[in-house]
């Protein structure tokens, strides 16, 4: 297919629109107020604004179709913000957008709070406008300290979970890649994973601070030898959730969408919410981490 045979799926310039023309198709606000993103979308857009467009479809003069976006909407509207910034698409399909958006990395959020930090912002602000603590903002400033860049390079677009790092600390940088490697070569990221290949670091590889008498005894036939069989069955637990990961996301699809369904009725919404708020957020947590929400990670301010 040639390039000039590709429809463009939005107009090139962002327009600004009253809200009272824009018609939303679902209420968001009722669905997700009780969930946590909700609360940090909120504080977002109170702090720093709206950053990501508003997706519309201009069906008619003052008639707009939101297609993505009906969280954020739904906020401004209570916020009493009379119009937002609002990208044009040039077509009425209305899936959601963000199923196939990519969260952000933890390394890349590493790189995006320091450029913040550098442009003036304090560490108090931005807690405020994420509505997260302020030591969640300084663990992440200081996440990828005592980390050797070819060790950030390997994991820089994996999600990582940010305490692998200081355990990625207790190794020498020679290590450290070493165990980056291993994690991408077995496709996990977890601290689990991150402690058994600890465990089995010899203490010569180890910072000087993280050799224990407790590592020193590791360095034993015995003891290592116990460690590695630990990390080998660790290793195989993983294929065989490999081999049945395919079958447990389709049944995890399902279930969500029945869920999604389910909490699309009012009077089920209402009695969860008044009898049971806490499997409610649990559930919306769930969902919204499938991507049946109109959100990304905080820094996509969506």
């Amino acid at each position: 297919m040639s390039i000039s045979a590709i429809k463009a799926a939005f107009e090139n310039q962002i327009v600004v629109l009253p809200l009272d023309i824009i018609v939303p198709q679902r209420d968001a606000a009722k669905r997700y107020r009780y969930a946590e993103f909700y609360k940090q979308l909120a504080a977002s857009l109170k702090h720093v604004g709206l950053i990501e467009p508003l997706v519309v479809y201009p069906r008619g003069p003052a008639d707009y179709l939101l297609l993505d976006g009906h969280v954020r909407f739904e906020i401004l509207k209570s916020m009493g913000v009379k119009d937002a910034k609002c990208l044009l698409s040039t077509d009425d399909e209305a899936y959601t957008y963000n199923r196939h958006v990519n969260h952000i990395p933890p390394i890349a959020q590493h790189f995006m709070l320091l450029e913040a930090l550098k442009t003036g912002l304090t560490e108090e602000r931005i807690a405020v406008a994420l509505n997260i603590s302020l030591e969640a903002i300084r663990t992440k400033r200081d996440m990828l300290n005592g980390i050797c860049p070819e060790a950030v390079q390997i994991l820089i677009n994996k999600q990582v979970s940010p305490k692998v790092f200081s355990i990625l600390r207790k190794m020498k940088p020679v290590r450290q890649i070493e165990a980056a490697e291993h994690m991408v070569a077995g496709g996990t990221y977890t601290v689990p994973f991150a402690q058994a290949l600890l465990a089995v670091t010899k203490p010569e590889m180890l910072e000087c601070h993280a050799v224990s008498s407790k590592s020193l005894e590791a360095t034993s036939t015995a003891a290592r030898s116990m460690l590695e069989g630990e990390n080998e069955s660790l290793l195989r637990d993983l294929k065989a959730v490999e081999e049945s990961y395919g079958t447990d996301v389709l049944t995890l699809t399902v279930a969500c969408g029945y869920l999604d369904r389910l909490l699309k009725n009012p009077k089920i919404e209402r009695y969860l919410a008044r009898n049971h708020a806490d499997i409610l957020q649990t559930v919306q947590a769930i969902l919204s981490d499938r991507g049946i929400r109109a959100f990304v990670s905080p820094n996509g301010h969506r």
